[in-house]
């Protein structure tokens, strides 16, 4: 990102910045000024910066990658909270849930089913083992080839989404 007439680059991770980007211009669309501030990378000096966020100062954004990356709602939420706070936006890291994913398995004490899905979204994974995968009630085994698997998940994106209740 660049800030004012400075030919020096302020380096901020893409996907930080994708998520930045959409809440800073939300905000100056909206001629409101504001500071954004950040702790400094390991590789710089200790300490953090903080820039002042005004429609008549220059601001350009450039990317490392080409594609822009998925955008995450809470996150942008959390940046745009932060941006309506007096402390201005406070650069903070994405909230991941890194906590074990639960197996649901069998009935509660009252013999209801606990039913059988996990629902999983942006999660990156080192090493992950599933015994049973159903897509759309469909069950994908070992056995079943890569056609098979996408002609599955072709269908589950097409699937109209399901209303959370």
């Amino acid at each position: 990102m660049y800030y004012g007439d400075s030919g020096t680059p302020i380096h901020i991770e893409d996907r930080a910045l994708a998520h930045l980007k959409v809440v800073i211009a939300t905000k100056l669309r909206r001629d409101e000024s504001f500071t954004v501030s950040w702790r400094h990378p390991e590789d710089q000096p200790r300490g953090r910066s903080t820039v002042w966020m005004h429609p008549s100062i220059a601001l350009r954004f450039v990317f490392d990658e080409p594609e822009p990356p998925e955008l995450s709602r809470s996150w942008l939420e959390d940046l745009a909270n932060s941006a309506n706070s007096s402390g201005g936006i406070m650069l903070v890291a994405e909230h991941f849930d890194t906590g074990p994913v639960p197996t649901i398995e069998g009935s509660d004490a009252d013999g209801v089913s606990l039913g059988d899905s996990v629902s999983l979204a942006n999660v990156e994974v080192a090493h992950l083992e599933i015994d049973r995968l159903s897509v759309n009630g469909t069950d994908l085994t070992a056995g079943t080839d890569a056609a098979d698997m996408e002609s599955v998940a072709g269908a589950a994106l097409d699937a109209p989404p399901v209303e959370d209740d």
